[in-house]
């Protein structure tokens, strides 16, 4: 299948190798025309170091060119890339064209997902899937065992999301419940960032599994209010994917939350980092969708106030430790839909 990467950075990358393993037709796009070069020189990517990109794999810059001739496109862009390279690509596309949406996040201005962003902007000619999960690039791209989901709302697209990908490394699974894999996939990254000011403030284990557990209480409530489903967040979408961006060294989110309990700007820190921190911009779309909703959020309404108002990260965490007693409701936060 001729498929087409949209987005060069690491994870991009990641999933260009697992789909020319595959045996696919795959071509890479990156906006910089200097990378280009750079990676058609060495065959290798600088936000990837240490992986061979095979020669067979097409690179360019050159976005019409990318997508004109492509029976699935791979959206991998950054979460603030997802609607604007979308818009690009709205007339180009050929007729019945797979897009999968590898990227992570929600729209930080309208708190929309991006499978509705898609859908909105490309139209009824194309098939919309979402693929997710626990799947940091430079282990992907190491081929070391992972498992994720595809999701669509047709099983059937799923379950060719699921065939274009699958191999004796990555191991992907199939949902229906595109509410549920996407938001899960958005919403731990806030969670990670929290869980890195939590590190670096000096607080241990305790703290990280507390703010792992309601916070994910928390993602599952607004799942529920959204439309999607509860079950789905305990899968790999959900807790797997929190696990791994809470607790990896890999996790850009969670880095920057480290600087920012160590006493950087909020600006600084993601700077630090040097990569997109997509619990940034998540972490205002959940705090709309939370007031929207009237969904009870104190985890993701703390991180808010930390990022976009200023607040003192202890302070923050001292507030939520303050907040008033009541029961843990798993029957009302897992069990009912």
């Amino acid at each position: 299948m001729r498929i087409s990467i949209l987005g060069g950075g690491a994870w991009g990358t990641a999933l260009t190798t697992v789909l020319t393993n595959n045996g696919h037709d795959v071509t890479l796009w990156h906006r910089s025309q200097d990378t280009v070069r750079r990676i058609e020189a060495c065959r290798e990517n600088p936000k990837l170091p240490g992986i061979h990109l095979d020669k067979c794999i097409t690179v360019t810059s050159d976005l019409e060119k990318a997508v004109k001739s492509a029976e699935a496109v791979v959206l991998a862009t950054p979460s603030y890339g997802v609607s604007e390279t979308a818009r690009k690509i709205a007339g180009l596309l050929p007729k019945g064209t797979l897009v999968i949406c590898a990227s992570k996040g929600i729209e930080k201005d309208t708190s929309r997902l991006f499978s509705d962003i898609l859908r909105e902007t490309l139209g009824g000619n194309v098939k919309i899937a979402s693929i997710s999960g626990p799947m940091h690039a430079e282990e992907v791209a190491r081929r070391m065992p992972t498992a994720c989901v595809a999701a669509s709302a047709d099983i059937q697209i799923a379950a060719l999301v699921q065939d274009i990908f699958m191999n004796d490394y990555l191991r992907v699974y199939t949902s229906t419940d595109v509410i549920g894999v996407e938001l899960g996939a958005a919403l731990k990254n806030v969670i990670a960032l929290c869980a890195g000011v939590s590190d670096g403030l000096g607080f241990g284990d305790n703290t990280i599994a507390m703010l792992m557990t309601r916070g994910l209480a928390e993602i599952a409530r607004l799942c529920s209010c959204l439309g999607g489903k509860k079950a789905t967040l305990a899968g790999l979408a959900g807790l797997g994917d929190l696990i791994v961006t809470c607790t990896s060294r890999h996790s850009r989110n969670r880095r920057a939350g480290v600087f920012i309990g160590q006493g950087c700007d909020v600006m600084e820190a993601m700077e630090k980092v040097g990569a997109a921190v997509e619990g940034y911009y998540a972490a205002k779309a959940a705090f709309e969708l939370a007031q929207k909703t009237g969904i009870e959020m104190p985890i993701i309404t703390e991180a808010y106030r930390v990022l976009y108002e200023g607040k003192c990260p202890r302070v923050a965490m001292r507030e939520l430790m303050g907040r008033n007693k009541r029961r843990e409701s798993a029957e009302e936060d897992w069990v009912t839909q």
